[in-house]
């Protein structure tokens, strides 16, 4: 498969499974958590899908297209584990996350999503869903919705 392939097969999944998680979470209280902000393809989707719902957003710097910049309120730029410490203080709890954080070094990656992953749960609320590029763990896994091949994208529920 070329990259433009795995590419564009990686979108549609990420796509249809945050879709998929929105449509899950309707009953279900909370904020909306974007781990990765990267150009903001992502928020920008979250904010159309689930816009009314507060939408946190982590990531180390600020680089999104102009088009797609988080409020300043709901960007938390830094590390991972204080900002989600930070929303966990302020009495935040989480509905749907995306988690998109990564340095490009798949065992890296993995390392860091299960380091980040208890994390996580803490600021989760019951019944929240996860939906992740990369493997958690102490979740409760979901196969997610049909048509996205396994290990594409992962679904978890809280």
């Amino acid at each position: 498969m070329s990259r433009l392939d795995s590419m564009l097969r990686r979108f549609t999944a990420q796509r249809d499974g945050l879709n998929w998680a929105a449509e899950q979470i309707s009953p279900v209280p909370g904020d909306v958590l974007d781990m990765g902000l990267g150009n903001g393809r992502t928020y920008d989707h979250l904010r159309e899908t689930l816009a009314n719902r507060r939408i946190w957003v982590i990531d180390r710097i600020l680089q999104c297209h102009p088009s797609c910049v988080p409020p300043e309120a709901d960007f938390l730029q830094g590390e991972a584990e204080p900002m989600i410490n930070q929303l966990v203080q302020q009495g935040h709890k989480v509905a749907l996350a995306h988690y998109d954080f990564g340095f490009g070094v798949k065992a890296d990656d993995v390392a860091e999503a299960a380091r980040l992953s208890p994390i996580i749960a803490s600021v989760m609320t019951a019944g929240g869903l996860i939906v992740s590029g990369q493997p958690l763990v102490g979740f409760e896994e979901l196969a997610g919705p049909k048509g996205i091949a396994p290990g594409r994208y992962m679904f978890y529920r809280a």
